[in-house]
């Protein structure tokens, strides 16, 4: 028979192996590296006699770390150091025999477990710590290897959800970028074809989809685009106004009021417009902001430029004015207001319009020029002169001429709501040398109507009769010195008396001679009339019935009445 010892021996050696081989599968089911130590030291006990002391993993820079069993044992991680990833006898942890081995990972360790025994223990023993140590060392290898890969693959993960959210924001960069080229080539087109204010609102709305609307800094409307466009357009009260206006100039983003989003065009520090979107539903964003910005820059630009152009028209009409009244050449006033989009070449007559009773010289200068449109519906030429306003205006043949110069004067009355205003016409003028001339006319025209017992009016100066020959102004000494000779003495007792004969003899020549109109115009008696005329054949020596008296003394009133308005 067969000794049982050996057979003994080498089945425990067998299930030894066994289990060294189901340990070894354990450890690469996926583990981590402490969880594999941690198997490889609990597993010592059940496979030999050995009790296991304290296991090690070597770091990246090759330091060992262990868990706090080894803090009863301060020189072993110095004698494992010493050891250099070799096995090797440990001494310190009180018992007869402890040995550390390396777990060996390729070219490299990967760490120790460190066992101990009463005894040393037989070879099988250590040839199955050699081979755990093995087994360890090649799992920890592999462990290290998937955590290694772990970590690359959420790098990676990381790198690629980077990568992805570069790619998102640059997609949305470009297809930014793409909208304000868009914006910029579709306002700059629309600036250099000179489209204006109406080409800047349509091509605005083009770019947003949204109702786009110009005012000036007074409400008013000047273009609109897109639907919905409100008939009245609506106007802010003037306080309200002036404090959006104030809060959008203030602000360097373009500002919500209500259902609009405005901005202002202040090229300089005047705003000289508004741009505003129409936005109830609130879908305006950062693009629809973008374009509503460039688009004011433009319209700044359009309405500097067209605020430009007024005021040099504006200054070059000044300067024809004033050449034309005072005498210049035909060819260059030809010249001058054929580019100032005025011909002429055709007949023309001056007019001066003067107002008592208007508010301001402005006023009359802006009912004159709406007049002149609804009237004429042609350019004039305009000044200022002295207090009036001067013009230069287009002469019609035939009964046409006479009757539209009356319609200005009503038109300019019914727009200043003031019926103390006066109009003379001066002579026509072929040739713009003969245009100070027709001035002198109209100042003459005017003068007379002035002093007229109705001042209120439109004279022609064609109409002067003999009025024509009164010299009135700063060389009017012949006509004072008329008027002086014919009612002198009247004059005379007037100032003494403070009497008025010299005002019933002219309301006299005015009612024609008659005594009834005359008493009823003086608001006297007609016995009272009768009394002052016979005062006044006393004083002057003239009869009234004499022909040539009565025409000298008519004349003299007339220029007494005159002059004493222009006074």
């Amino acid at each position: 028979m067969y000794n049982g010892r050996p057979i003994t021996a080498m089945r425990e050696q067998l299930s030894n192996l066994c289990s060294l081989f189901t340990l070894s599968m354990v450890m690469s089911d996926g583990r981590d590296e402490w969880q594999i130590l941690e198997l490889a030291v609990t597993s010592v006990g059940s496979l030999t006699s050995c009790r296991a002391v304290a296991g090690f993993l070597t770091g990246e820079g090759g330091e060992l770390s262990s868990d706090s069993s080894t803090l009863a044992y301060p020189e072993l991680t110095k004698r494992l150091v010493e050891l250099d990833g070799a096995d090797g006898r440990i001494t310190g942890t009180g018992a007869a025999w402890a040995w550390a081995y390396a777990l060996p990972a390729g070219h490299v360790h990967a760490g120790y477990y460190v066992v101990a025994a009463d005894a040393e223990p037989p070879q099988s023993q250590l040839l199955l710590l050699r081979m755990l140590a093995q087994q360890t060392g090649r799992a920890l290898a592999t462990a290290s290897l998937h955590r290694r890969e772990r970590e690359a693959a959420g790098q990676l993960r990381v790198l690629n959800a980077q990568l992805a959210d570069v790619n998102d924001r640059l997609a949305a960069s470009v297809s930014d970028l793409e909208r304000r080229r868009r914006v910029h080539e579709t306002l700059s087109a629309v600036a250099a074809s000179g489209a204006g204010e109406a080409g800047i609102s349509h091509a605005l709305h083009r770019l947003t989809g949204l109702g786009v609307a110009v005012e000036d800094p007074f409400g008013n409307l000047r273009a609109w685009a897109g639907p919905g466009r409100p008939d009245p357009y609506p106007r802010l009260p003037a306080r309200r106004r002036i404090e959006l206006l104030a809060d959008a100039r203030r602000s360097p983003r373009p500002v919500r009021d209500r259902d609009r989003i405005i901005a202002v065009a202040q090229p300089r520090d005047e705003v000289l417009g508004v741009l505003a979107l129409v936005d109830p539903g609130h879908q305006a964003g950062e693009h629809e902001l973008f374009a509503l910005e460039h688009a004011t820059v433009v319209l700044s630009m359009e309405l500097a430029h067209l605020r430009s152009l007024a005021e040099n028209e504006l200054r070059l009409r000044r300067d024809l004015m004033d050449d034309l009244l005072t005498g210049t050449d035909d060819e260059s006033a030809l010249s001058r207001s054929q580019a100032l989009g005025h011909d002429l070449r055709t007949p023309h007559r001056v007019l001066v319009a003067h107002w008592t009773g208007a508010p301001t010289e402005d006023a009359v200068v802006r009912a004159v020029e709406q007049a002149v449109t609804r009237v004429l519906d042609t350019s004039v030429l305009l000044a200022r002169r002295s207090g009036r306003v001067v013009l230069v205006a287009p002469h019609s043949n035939g009964q046409s001429d006479r009757n539209q110069w009356g319609e200005l004067h009503r038109e300019v009355t019914k727009r200043l709501r003031s019926t103390t205003g006066a109009i003379g016409v001066g002579g026509v003028c072929a040739t713009p040398s003969e245009v100070p001339r027709s001035y002198a006319e109209a100042e003459r025209a005017l003068r007379v109507r002035l002093g007229s017992s109705a001042p209120a009016g439109m004279t022609i100066y064609d109409d002067l009769g003999i009025y024509r020959l009164l010299v009135l102004g700063e060389d009017d000494h012949e006509v004072k010195q008329f008027v002086r000779e014919w009612l002198g003495p009247l004059l005379d007792y007037d100032e003494a008396s403070r009497s008025d004969l010299v005002t019933t003899l002219w309301q006299y020549f005015e009612c024609g001679g008659n005594y009834d109109n005359t008493a009823r115009a003086l608001l006297i008696h007609r016995s009272t009339l009768r009394y002052r005329l016979r005062r006044i054949r006393d004083l002057s020596g003239h009869d009234l019935g004499v022909v040539d008296s009565r025409l000298n003394l008519h004349v003299a009133t007339r220029a007494w009445q005159i002059l004493r308005g222009l006074s």
